[in-house]
């Protein structure tokens, strides 16, 4: 089976105790209080019996049109890597590709792209992409065969002698955005004959290889296909998926970091089929099992390069680019599954401050590995001292073959964001449940159509302002999350203030709506100091949803490709080993914001494009370096000792930053001493004489002696 690079890890990781932290960044808790209730009904496929309800329900693709810096994201993502991949990758060649020639080869590339692509090109209403969908998505229904199979013949046997399932599960997540966006009344049908073989498959097809981790895809989709047919057996089949697919029962079954961030939701999914509260609670159980051991970093992801490993989460190990896309869809749907605001809060923390240095500020290439603290981006591999994989995974690349997986995939990342945006409610409302500017039309109340035009530069500002155009006055709800860092939110309803929980929390507001009716949100963003205290008591600073990165001066230098295609190594060009200078009883008092006079424009997530800094006192730590692979050296005990000269240093969004310092060591001249990244010799005090390796033996289990000072090189030691 061709996993290239990311071949799973035999064996499963040991589990340990969670410990939820507290506050807005818990997390194992949920926002009991603040949940949007679930509840039968809807204008937009509700579940059907015996289907248990959601809280939310997804708008069909193409209702929401973003607008300001998120509509440049997009036309970013259209006029780079994404939009343009077809003309660099071989897997994207229509002439050869076994999803539209099924005598050939293929498996999970064209359908990660398409899923990508397809969506992308709905969300911007560009006047070509939805040609270039369509010309993929006709090629791909014709492959069909009698017993409902499709695609790559060879996927029938490739596992184990029977189908690999893995590959179908993007590709049919694209075309049920293409039948919701179009009509096209192919896809029901297709999918259900589909489906049909599927069930009529062995254990093995199930239970074996990427397919048995990744069920939580199917499973929303056997739901999304139950909901438009009504046909039973589909719900005989999410049985046989639950039943023999991994366990992800509060339990981190896998180490691969996708793996992870597609599994975890798998039981919360089935809970709509269960009903068991205890199987939502196996999601939260899994999710804080992964956050607590391996997430202990700013961002929003975890330490995943390309399994988690115990002893690896520092903030320089990396969450691939893969797996930041596929949390963001997790947290989405759990949104709507279970109502909680936090999962909002955490996509939009991996949305603002993790996606958009996962490509490079012109959008055209991509790296496989994303860090918190990350110094030099080069094209060279790492030793598993870092990162696992021994291909280099740092430097901007089109990646076709060295990174493969990320750049087909990433390209759901904002296009999905959007189409989350707004969720409407069971009782014919809707919901405002992330925010940037963008424009909604949807059913509400009888059916009725309205459209909110959404006005901001969140998450730049703090102010939000919808205004409603409708064809008639109509009493419906209108639910607006309050996010978990606001603990004093302003809302005001045509000029008037109305009552407002604090964050994390989804509010609503039942009345009946006329046009022109205004409504006002301010979240006022407070700036805030995180400690990591299960990472050396280091250190983050945050301010409402972004979090700031020490400003390193960034050499871009081109080593290959193309000009549309190019390949780039970012190097530091400035000094980046600081420690935070903080007030033990007003952390912030030395942090201050400052405007760079820049509206939140097309790419306000570079450093010549952000329209916000922040200022802050730090010291250099001389014996934080890095190693000679230009990894940045782990963190150490804060608050690390420094009597370098206080200085005042830049800060900048998270977002902006491709080289970063994130997660900061606090410095002080009493602080704990820092141990330089370098070799050391090791001596008895008693003896006067060093620490060696018998014979300079390099064999597994040689004698450690201790011997005359004589300089060999076997008396040089590292301390980890």
């Amino acid at each position: 089976m061709p996993l290239n690079r990311r071949h799973v890890l035999t064996g499963a990781l040991a589990t340990v105790a969670t410990t939820a932290t507290t506050g807005r960044w818990a997390t194992t808790a949920t926002a009991a209080g603040g949940r949007s209730a679930a509840a039968r009904g809807g204008h937009y496929s509700p579940n059907a019996a015996p289907l248990h309800p959601t809280a939310f329900l997804k708008l069909p693709p193409g209702r929401i049109t973003a607008r300001g810096w998120l509509a440049g994201q997009l036309r970013l993502q259209l006029d780079g890597l994404c939009g343009r991949y077809e003309e660099l990758s071989h897997f994207l060649d229509f002439g050869t590709s076994g999803w539209v020639r099924p005598d050939r080869g293929g498996w999970e590339e064209v359908p990660y792209w398409l899923r990508g692509y397809a969506d992308l090109a709905i969300v911007t209403g560009d006047a070509t992409a939805p040609a270039a969908s369509r010309r993929w998505i006709d090629a791909i229904l014709a492959t069909q065969q009698s017993d409902g199979f499709f695609g790559p013949r060879s996927l029938r046997t490739s596992l184990g002698g029977g189908p690999d399932f893995w590959p179908f599960l993007p590709l049919i997540q694209a075309l049920r955005s293409w039948q919701e966006y179009s009509g096209d009344n192919r896809i029901i049908p297709f999918l259900s004959r589909f489906f049909r073989y599927m069930y009529a498959q062995g254990p093995g097809a199930f239970d074996t290889s990427w397919i048995a981790l990744r069920w939580g895809d199917g499973l929303d989709s056997v739901f999304w296909l139950f909901n438009r047919t009504g046909d039973t057996f589909l719900l005989d089949l999410a049985d046989k998926i639950h039943r023999y697919g991994a366990d992800w029962g509060d339990n981190l079954v896998d180490p691969h970091n996708v793996n992870i961030a597609q599994g975890f939701r798998e039981p919360a999914q089935y809970a709509l089929r269960s009903g068991s509260p205890q199987d939502t609670r196996d999601t939260y159980g899994t999710y804080g099992r992964a956050m607590d051991q391996y997430g202990q970093f700013p961002g929003g992801g975890f330490a995943g390069d390309e399994n988690t490993r115990p002893g690896h989460g520092d903030p320089r190990q990396g969450f691939e680019t893969c797996g930041i896309v596929e949390f963001m869809a997790s947290h989405q749907l759990l949104t709507r599954i279970t109502g909680d605001p936090l999962w909002a809060d955490r996509c939009e923390e991996l949305a603002f401050n993790s996606l958009p240095a996962s490509l490079d500020p012109s959008g055209r290439a991509v790296h496989y590995i994303t860090s918190a603290n990350s110094v030099d981006l080069d094209n060279e591999p790492k030793s598993g001292r870092q990162f696992q994989n021994p291909f280099a995974m740092q430097a901007y690349l089109p990646g076709v073959d060295q990174y493969r997986c990320c750049p087909h995939n990433y390209g759901m990342g904002w296009p999905y964001f959007v189409e989350e945006l707004w969720l409407a409610t069971p009782d014919g409302g809707l919901a405002a449940a992330m925010y940037a500017a963008c424009e909604v039309t949807a059913k509400v109340a009888d059916g009725t159509e309205v459209t909110f035009t959404k006005e901001t530069g969140y998450p730049f500002t703090d102010t939000v302002s919808l205004s409603l155009t409708s064809p008639k006055p109509l009493r419906f709800p209108l639910v607006l999350r309050i996010p978990a860092w606001c603990a004093a939110p302003v809302i005001e309803v045509g000029g008037r203030r109305v009552a407002a929980p604090a964050g994390p929390a989804f509010t609503r507001i039942d009345r009946t709506w006329v046009n022109g009716d205004r409504v006002t949100l301010r979240f006022p963003q407070r700036t805030t100091v995180r400690t990591w205290a299960a990472n050396h008591g280091a250190v983050s600073v945050d301010r409402g949803p972004l979090t700031y990165s020490l400003r390193i001066g960034e050499e871009y230098r081109r080593t290959g490709g193309t000009e549309q295609f190019p390949e780039y190594e970012v190097h530091a060009t400035g000094p980046w080993n600081y420690g935070l200078v903080l007030d033990a009883e007003k952390p912030v008092s030395s942090l201050r914001t400052r405007s760079t006079g820049r509206a939140p424009g097309d790419d306000p997530f570079t450093l010549d494009g952000t329209p916000l800094t922040m200022t802050a006192r730090a010291r250099r730590i001389p014996e934080w370096t890095a190693d000679d692979e230009h990894v940045v050296a782990p963190l150490q005990e804060s608050p690390a000792r420094s009597e370098e000269p206080v200085e005042e240093v830049t800060l900048v969004p998270m977002g902006a930053a491709r080289l970063r310092i994130t997660s900061f060591p606090a410095a002080a001249p009493r602080g704990a001493p820092w141990l330089a990244d370098r070799w050391y010799r090791i001596l008895n005090r008693h003896s006067d004489k060093v620490l060696g390796v018998d014979g300079m033996s390099t064999a597994d289990s040689a004698h450690a002696v201790q011997f005359t000072d004589n300089g060999t090189d076997d008396h040089l030691w590292q301390l980890l």
